[in-house]
């Protein structure tokens, strides 16, 4: 049922962001004089699960849900229509309009994603308000990861400010470091001095080959909250709310002691000390070759109270637009990482989408997914490469700067080798979430 959940709301996402994007084109063509000959959610090929020609369109639902389109006259798509192409050029056809008007037609669909992310975020914002973590509420501080220990950070560390900037939500701190470029950090230890550090101008890059895209962690009292029920833990006796105070009698008070005793313990038998409704109990475990016995820390949201933040309408409208660039500006910077061995494998298809996607049907939840989607379609069909508004864009720029415009047959090659590219990313990241379920990485 959650699979089904998830699913659900990851193809109604995508089909209203891909009809709004398609309509990104579709009303600019219209407004230019432009023929519109189909319009369709998802795509065709060889039948379609529904159509109805309304006047010179065609409108449609096809039966593969990589996507839709708009299949506009006199151009070169991934319809690859050449046939339209050798007859003479029309006046309603995308070929014989200005290039500033195609230029229009194509960024058309980029905007509206832009815009539509916007507007969500917005109403999101008005709506719901937004709920963050409050840093001085972060009573045990954060756990470093031991790429930030070789800096001089310590258990129990709170964050003051990265770079002057101090942290709404205690969930920013590492996205400031990793994604904003911050380099001094101004801390106060447990035993209550005060420090700043500087960070080396290549720290994201440590962070994200030892620990992936987490420099701290906030520090939790070693209480169960997940439990994985093919692991060893569950066999054992382990429920969730127990409260763990040692292993083979080492004290483990917090989540990150009991990840550090328990690793020094791969393929052991182990002694667990807990406390389960306040009585003390003595659990044998066996962990695996990787020293885990397949547990997790409870939810931020049932240690610590998440503050509240509500919008008037012309609170949320700035907020809407701050959040969305915010988004968009974090995004564009990870994506230095994917040009790496370890970010290409963490690259993800579908699978990856719907997983971000809450178990149970959250509208909150729902539109803020949504908004994030269509802020990434935004950016992702901006990149120059053939076959996305982007490739279509740049030869449009380059036809405007230099004025002459690209042959048919240099578009056509051009619309081939994007094609095979994307089909070939397409398949390279649904292959990573298959290769991550049945491996359990």
């Amino acid at each position: 049922m959650e699979f089904l959940i998830k699913a659900g709301q990851l193809i109604l996402s995508l089909s209203i962001l891909i009809v709004l994007h398609e309509f990104g084109h579709y009303l600019p063509a219209r407004w230019f004089k432009t023929r519109v000959e189909k319009f369709y959610l998802f795509f065709d090929y060889k039948f379609a699960l529904f159509k109805k020609k309304i006047k010179e369109t065609e409108w449609g639902i096809g039966w593969i849900p990589l996507g839709g389109y708009v299949k506009i006259s006199g151009m070169i798509d991934e319809s690859m229509d050449t046939e339209q192409m050798k007859k003479e050029p029309q006046p309603y056809e995308f070929r014989t309009k200005k290039a500033w008007q195609r230029l229009i037609i194509m960024i058309g669909g980029i905007v509206v994603n832009f815009v539509v992310g916007i507007i969500i975020y917005c109403m999101v914002l008005f709506t719901w308000g937004e709920d963050y973590y409050k840093m001085e509420d972060l009573k045990n501080g954060f756990t470093p990861s031991e790429t930030m220990k070789k800096y001089g950070f310590r258990d129990g560390d709170k964050i003051i400010d990265v770079d002057g900037e101090v942290p709404l939500d205690i969930l920013d701190v590492n996205t400031m470091i990793i994604l904003r470029g911050g380099h001094i950090v101004n801390v106060e230890h447990a035993d209550g001095t005060s420090e700043k550090i500087t960070l080396s101008e290549d720290v994201e890059w440590d962070l994200f080959q030892s620990e992936g895209m987490t420099a701290f962690s906030p520090r939790v009292y070693t209480v169960v909250g997940d439990v994985d029920t093919t692991m060893n833990a569950v066999k054992a006796g382990i429920l969730k709310g127990d409260s763990i105070v040692a292993i083979n009698n080492v004290p483990t008070i917090y989540f990150d002691e009991f990840k550090t005793e328990i690793n020094k313990h791969k393929s052991e038998k182990v002694n667990i000390s807990l406390f389960r409704n306040q009585q003390p109990i003595s659990i044998q475990v066996d962990t695996d070759t990787s020293g885990r016995i397949g547990i997790g820390p409870e939810r931020l949201d049932s240690i610590y109270a998440l503050r509240h933040k509500d919008y008037s309408f012309a609170e949320a409208i700035p907020a809407g637009f701050s959040k969305a660039f915010t988004v968009l500006g974090d995004y564009v910077s990870q994506m230095k990482f994917l040009f790496t061995k370890k970010g290409a494998s963490n690259i993800g298809g579908f699978g990856t989408f719907g997983s971000l996607f809450s178990p149970v049907w959250d509208w909150h939840s729902f539109w803020l997914m949504t908004a994030f989607i269509s802020i990434v379609l935004a950016f992702m069909n901006f990149l120059p490469i053939p076959a996305l508004d982007g490739g279509h864009i740049m030869f449009l720029l380059y036809e405007m700067i230099t004025g002459r415009k690209p042959g048919d047959k240099f578009m056509e090659y051009a619309q081939m080798v994007g094609i095979i590219l994307l089909l070939g990313l397409l398949i390279y990241a649904n292959g990573n979430d298959l290769y991550k379920l049945f491996t359990g990485q």
